[in-house]
């Protein structure tokens, strides 16, 4: 019997694509403009309604019924907003870049399969795919476009031509080289596991098991690499107003700062609908659904499963932003070099090593247990080393008792600290003079010269 992901790969048919009228193109790709539009008009004001519950607070409530227009709004109010350009930037890379930053987040959605890779749907007459287009190595061009984003970041904090704006794009930089590894390696594990890159074969991989079941490791590094990428909180240290005060878009204003913002919301989108594909079934109905009705992944159904998945996800961009607490830089940097990256190798080469051994023959069971064996080997060690590592740790000398009247003002002082007393001048107003006595000159003199 072939191996699964050998069969997938020597069935795998791409033929269905790039058969389609040039019309029909002109409609799925208007199709995919849109669809990003209108979901990041709603996920603005969903965003502010959610935030705003986390907080006990009402939210947007104006504009529109229940206030779901006020994401219009925000944008009319920007469009008429002064467009400010900084005397001391570089004119031109100050203007591409945001145009930079926002043209890659449209191009990943091509890839994206809405429905079957077959003419399943009837377009103004014309059976055809729910996808706009698909080859062997979607994914590659999917991670490629990604990448190619941050350079309007790095671009528009370097041509502002000031401190903070270039501060958040080398932030940027490094923030998207430590994460972009990671969201390579756990595309690599499902790559190994599905036998193909292909957007439309990776569903299809899936269709008795989603990949966040299978590959559990890779579904968690990707889904805190796509908050990283796309700068979302608890990662946004870009820009963070409390150190860089905007970051990166500092000194843009009017439809140059709107980009930047729209270029944010695309790309959460796009990571969610890759997310969705990659491990989440794509456009299949989840279990107990597709359990007792057949018809729930042929016809149009499969448009509204892929929806609702990418809107979850943005519910969990949201609840992280209303949750947590911004990281600082090095725990943001530690986190992505010392656990993502690790964890992704340690884990891929498990996966590869379970992909062998399937190819070979050797019983499931059998690769199970050789699995939970190796990761109980692992955790066996780590508590042998933290063991030793603790047993040779020298004693830490004992903190002096807290004082947290130890004087300080406003702020308490550190454990055992005692801050000098606060040097003072003589006062400016004179002891008052009892009745009876008479002023010497002394004093006077002391008056005049404190005045």
């Amino acid at each position: 019997m072939a191996p699964h992901g050998v069969l997938l790969a020597a069935t795998e048919d791409l033929s269905v694509f790039g058969t389609d009228p040039w019309w029909l193109v002109v409609v799925k790709a208007l199709f995919c403009f849109v669809f990003l539009l209108v979901t990041v008009l709603f996920s603005i004001v969903w965003e502010r309604k959610v935030v705003a519950w986390m907080q006990l607070r009402i939210g947007p409530n104006r504009h529109g019924p229940w206030g779901m227009l006020q994401s219009l709004a925000d944008g009319v109010k920007l469009a008429l907003k002064e467009d400010l350009v900084v005397t001391a930037s570089d004119k031109v890379v100050y203007i591409l870049a945001p145009v930079i930053c926002a043209v890659p987040a449209f191009m990943a959605i091509a890839v994206i399969p809405f429905g079957p890779a077959d003419h399943e749907v009837s377009i103004f007459g014309t059976r055809t795919t729910m996808q706009l287009t698909d080859f062997p190595v979607a994914m590659i061009y999917v991670l490629a476009v990604a990448s190619i984003g941050i350079y309007g970041i790095v671009l528009a904090g370097w041509a502002s031509g000031s401190t903070y704006p270039l501060l958040g794009g080398l932030r940027s930089a490094a923030q998207m080289v430590s994460y972009e590894i990671a969201m390579g390696l756990s595309f690599a594990a499902v790559f190994l596991d599905a036998g193909t890159m292909s957007t439309s074969g990776i569903v299809a991989a899936q269709q008795h098991t989603w990949f966040a079941c299978l590959l559990p490791v890779s579904f968690i590094v990707y889904i805190v690499s796509m908050v990283g990428e796309t700068n979302r909180a608890p990662f946004d240290l870009p820009e963070a107003e409390g150190e860089l005060v905007g970051g990166f878009n500092t000194e843009y204003s009017s439809l140059k700062f709107a980009m930047f913002m729209l270029a944010e919301y695309i790309n959460m989108v796009t990571v969610s609908a890759v997310a969705a594909t990659m491990f989440l079934g794509g456009w299949r109905a989840p279990w107990p659904v597709s359990s007792f009705w057949e018809g729930a992944n042929h016809g149009w159904w499969p448009l509204l499963w892929i929806v609702l998945k990418i809107q979850l996800l943005l519910f969990f961009f949201i609840w992280l932003r209303g949750t947590l607490p911004r990281l600082r830089y090095d725990q943001f940097m530690k986190l992505g070099w010392k656990v993502l990256i690790p964890v992704s190798l340690v884990w891929l080469v498990m996966v590869a090593t379970v992909r062998a051994l399937r190819n070979k023959g050797v019983d499931y069971t059998n690769v199970i247990l050789i699995v939970l064996g190796a990761i109980l080997a692992v955790v066996l060690v780590s508590i042998v080393v933290d063991m030793v590592r603790s047993r040779n740790r020298p004693a830490e000398p004992a903190e002096p008792p807290f004082d947290p009247l130890a004087g300080g003002f406003p702020v308490p002082p550190l454990p055992g600290q005692q801050l000098p007393p606060t040097p003072r001048r003589a006062s400016r107003i004179p002891e008052p003079v009892n009745a009876g006595q008479t002023v010497t000159a002394a004093a006077l003199k002391g008056g005049d010269d404190d005045a």
